[in-house]
C-alpha cells in the first residue's frame, strides 16, 4: 500500500473516532443535563465543527492570533503526528479533541461568541451543545 494512502486512511480512522468519542461525551453531557438526546444534532456536530473552524480561521474580523491557532489546529489534526501516539486506545483520539476545545475556546474569547455565531453553519441546538463542550455558559443569542 502506498504511504499516501496509509495516510489519509490514518486520517480518516482519526476524524471518525474522534467523532464517535465527540458523540459519547455529548450525549453523556446530555443525560447528566436531565435532557433528551437528539442524535440527529449530535451526529450533525462534527462536520459543522469543522466547517466552523475553516470559517473562523479565513474571516478576516477574527483576530490574527485566533486566526492562527485555528489554523495550526486544522495543521495538527490533519498531520500524523500528534502529542499522543493515535495507536493509544482513547487517549490517542483524545488529545485531539482537548486541542479543538481549547482552541475553540480561545478563538470565542478573541473573536466573541456573535462572530461564532454568525458563522455557525449548524443549527441552534448544534451550536449550544458545542458551547457547552467548550466551557462557555451562556445560551446561544440565536435562542
Amino acid at each position: 500500500m502506498p504511504g499516501w494512502l496509509n495516510t489519509v486512511l490514518m486520517i480518516v480512522a482519526a476524524l471518525l473516532i474522534i467523532w464517535v468519542l465527540l458523540i459519547g461525551v455529548l450525549w453523556w453531557q446530555q443525560k447528566r443535563m436531565g435532557n433528551d438526546v437528539n442524535w440527529r444534532e449530535i451526529m450533525r456536530l462534527v462536520p459543522d465543527v469543522i466547517r466552523l473552524i475553516k470559517r473562523l480561521a479565513t474571516d478576516p474580523s477574527v483576530p490574527r492570533g485566533a486566526r492562527w491557532m485555528l489554523f495550526g489546529l486544522l495543521g495538527y489534526l490533519l498531520l500524523p503526528i500528534d502529542l499522543v501516539p493515535d495507536f493509544i486506545p482513547v487517549l490517542g483520539y483524545a488529545d485531539d479533541a482537548v486541542a479543538v476545545i481549547l482552541v475553540l475556546r480561545f478563538a470565542i474569547k478573541h473573536a466573541g461568541l456573535e462572530t461564532v455565531t454568525r458563522l455557525w453553519p449548524g443549527t441552534d441546538a448544534g451550536l449550544a451543545s458545542l458551547l457547552a463542550l467548550v466551557g462557555h455558559g451562556k445560551k446561544s443569542p440565536r435562542t
